[in-house]
């Protein structure tokens, strides 16, 4: 469910930019005056009237919300949801951290409720089955701002999550909160050593073979799992009715897989060794790697208050502060706050903290959808958003650069300020954006471009592909260890990002014999899937792994008539709905079975749409159909309605509903559709 009408933030600046419009400026392009075959005429034609054609109509719509939406700065910013998860945990850090305002808490607490599903459960995305961990951290918050077990809401929760054996079933960060408050044991937390801080960069496990995400994440957590604090709750606010029955000291142990031996056996005894090494008063280097680790957590800290640009590392970097003694006013303590603060989205009746915000993200793919669609390089709000986020480039060093020592800083983050942390994905799709734009100084833009073009390919694996953060960070066996139970310990090079740093080299001038492109191509040809598509790491789910693979391909100069790209688009075609639209299921990273299928949605379908003409199917039926479907559904202000999450966190895991890409990704559809249409005309 959408989390509108909440009051953004900046929601008071949504107002036309400088006072354009749309109907202000003049249409760039020629209006179409001619039929192409396998088009429908009611798309492509002129009305009698004169006036422009249906396809002319959507797409001006569509520019003039944006041109609405766009804030006096020059960039876009939409909302970012997830799941209740995110706001559960920050009721559960003010209460642990003693700063409890009833009134923003109460606030909270209505989200919460609203978010319920009638059975009683909260999900991961919409529409998606019960989640036990998300609906426990929900409960448990309810029950620190106040709700009896008695309350409705909460009877039907308890009784879902007793039926899917209660908190002993939970994921590892669920228990963690738990234990932070006396209702599980730190016992049955999987360990992560505090001395992990001092492995040097060459050993096997160390913390730079961690994701980005989870390094931002574990180091703080680090030093609370160590610490294992607890914070006594009255018994009004206890949760030990979660509970299938009382646990036992087995019940803290983690269960085995069947076979002689696995991997997740093996860790799960290395977890039991780790669990008598903790126990034992004598920890020579326990000091040493506090320290370490404290230092870290100071020194990564953003100046405006953020750590990784992501709630779990914010708010676990607050809460280890606090659990070392940090005063509540202490700056380090006051600028985390602060920055969380910034990620919330309040109305009169809820608050909503969102797990990251994406300004940076939003603002080039705004742009290019607006490039796209026919808006002239020199229009001011597009030399204004441009601008902003040459402003924004990344000229500091992270942590990418213990991997790549090498490497000069370049590129984008997807926050408004993430210097650690910029990533290949964001970096790319700025580049593509500005590229044309009559930004006033031209050098400068030429300067960033090159820096950021050089810092992605110097970002590639030796297995040809790209992951977003980090290079290289492939150790897969690290998901096997017992506290990796969200399957997202690495940052493996993928499909998605490999087909758009691709795009990015054809769109720049590279040829496909460029050794990085090379590579890159070898790469996906070994990730394609038996039946033509790829995987998606960063959206749901094939469908934007096939769209991003096939334009990078197209954007390289790969022959497009070559039998692993028609099989390509021989999949997207087959998964078309009898609506004319695309969708597909978050589902289908459990179940393969499901890839391309799920109601239509208009993100989807633009990515659809878009796969389909990069691979020269611009005057394909199944294009024309997909189309109808766009002009179909869009609403009178230019906007799509989608319930759906097409975005992706961890996949499985945490899913993400990008509220910009309702509208973006269509508009670039259509856009590109019009262009093809007129330069065969």
């Amino acid at each position: 469910m959408a989390i509108a009408p909440f009051k953004h933030p900046i929601s008071h600046a949504l107002t036309s930019f400088n006072g354009v419009t749309a109907e202000q400026e003049s249409n760039p392009l020629p209006k179409p005056g001619a039929k192409i075959h396998h088009l429908p005429p009611s798309i492509w034609k002129k009305q009698a009237s004169g006036a422009n054609s249906p396809l002319d109509q959507a797409i001006e719509r569509t520019r003039d919300f944006f041109f609405r939406e766009q804030l006096p700065q020059g960039y876009w910013w939409a909302e970012l949801e997830s799941n209740v998860t995110i706001t559960a945990e920050y009721i559960m850090l003010f209460q642990f951290m003693g700063l409890v305002d009833k009134a923003k808490e109460k606030k909270m607490a209505n989200y919460l409720l609203r978010q319920q599903t009638p059975e009683g459960h909260w999900a991961l995305w919409f529409g998606g089955p019960g989640d036990l961990s998300t609906t426990i951290e929900a409960y448990f918050a309810l029950k620190l701002a106040g709700y009896s077990a008695e309350h409705p809401a909460m009877l039907k929760a308890r009784e879902f999550i007793i039926s899917k054996g209660g908190i002993l079933k939970a994921r590892v960060f669920t228990k963690i909160f738990l234990a932070l408050f006396g209702e599980f044991s730190w016992l049955g937390v999987p360990s992560m050593p505090i001395e992990l801080m001092l492995f040097p960069n060459w050993a096997y496990f160390n913390m730079y073979e961690l994701s980005s995400w989870s390094r931002a994440t574990i180091i703080p957590l680090s030093i609370t799992m160590t610490l294992r604090p607890v914070r006594k709750l009255p018994p009004r606010a206890r949760v030990q009715e979660l509970y299938v029955r009382p646990p036992r000291p087995i019940d803290y142990t983690f269960t085995k897989e069947d076979g002689i031996f696995t991997w997740k056996n093996f860790f799960i005894g290395v977890d039991h060794m780790l669990k008598i090494y903790e126990g034992n008063p004598i920890r020579p280097l326990k000091s040493k790697a506090m320290a370490a680790a404290e230092k870290w957590v100071l020194e990564h800290q953003e100046p405006t208050g953020d750590w990784g640009g992501i709630q779990p590392a914010m708010l676990n970097s607050v809460l280890a502060l606090h659990c070392l003694g940090y005063a509540n006013d202490h700056p380090a303590v006051e600028k985390g706050l602060k920055a969380l603060d910034n990620f919330c989205i309040e109305d009169d009746e809820s608050i909503v903290l969102q797990s990251c915000v994406s300004p940076l993200w939003d603002t080039a793919l705004a742009l290019k959808a607006l490039v796209d669609s026919g808006v002239p390089n020199d229009h001011p709000a597009l030399v204004k958003a441009a601008q902003w986020l040459l402003d924004r480039e990344v000229r500091k060093e992270g942590d990418w650069k213990v991997k790549c020592p090498e490497l000069k800083p370049g590129g984008w983050a997807f926050e408004f300020l993430n210097d650690w942390y910029p990533d290949v994905d964001d970096s790319g799709f700025v580049m593509m954006a500005i590229k044309d734009i009559a930004v006033k100084n031209e050098k400068a833009r030429e300067g960033a471009i090159k820096r950021g073009i050089d810092w992605c390919l110097g970002m590639q694996s030796k297995n040809g592909g790209w992951g977003a953060f980090d290079k290289d960070n492939t150790k897969h066996l690290l998901n096997k260890i017992p506290f990796a139970d969200l399957e997202a310990l690495i940052d493996p090079p993928t499909a998605d990002l490999t087909g758009r740093m691709l795009e990015l080299m054809g769109t720049f001038g590279y040829s496909r014999e460029f050794p990085a492109a090379a590579s890159g191509l070898e790469f996906l040809k070994r990730e394609q899937e038996k039946d033509g598509s790829w995987w998606g790491r960063w959206g749901v789910n094939y469908i934007y792994g096939t769209w991003s693979v096939l334009s990078g391909l197209a954007a390289i100069g790969e022959d497009l008539s070559q039998p692993y790209i028609r099989k390509a688009v021989s999949w997207i075609k087959s998964k078309q709905n009898d609506d004319g639209g695309w969708g597909e299921t978050c589902e289908s990273y459990y179940d393969p079975t499901l890839a391309g299928i799920g109601p239509s949605t208009a993100s989807q379908t633009g990515w659809a749409l878009l796969a389909l003409m990069a691979a020269g199917e611009a005057k394909a039926p199944e294009t024309a159909k997909g189309v109808q479907y766009l002009l179909s559904t869009q609403k009178s202000d230019g906007t799509w309605d989608e319930e759906q999450f097409t975005g992706t966190g961890f996949p499985k895991f945490f899913m993400i509903k990008y509220h910009i890409y309702r509208n973006c990704f269509p508009l670039t559809a259509l856009g590109t559709y019009r262009r093809l249409l007129q330069e065969e005309a």
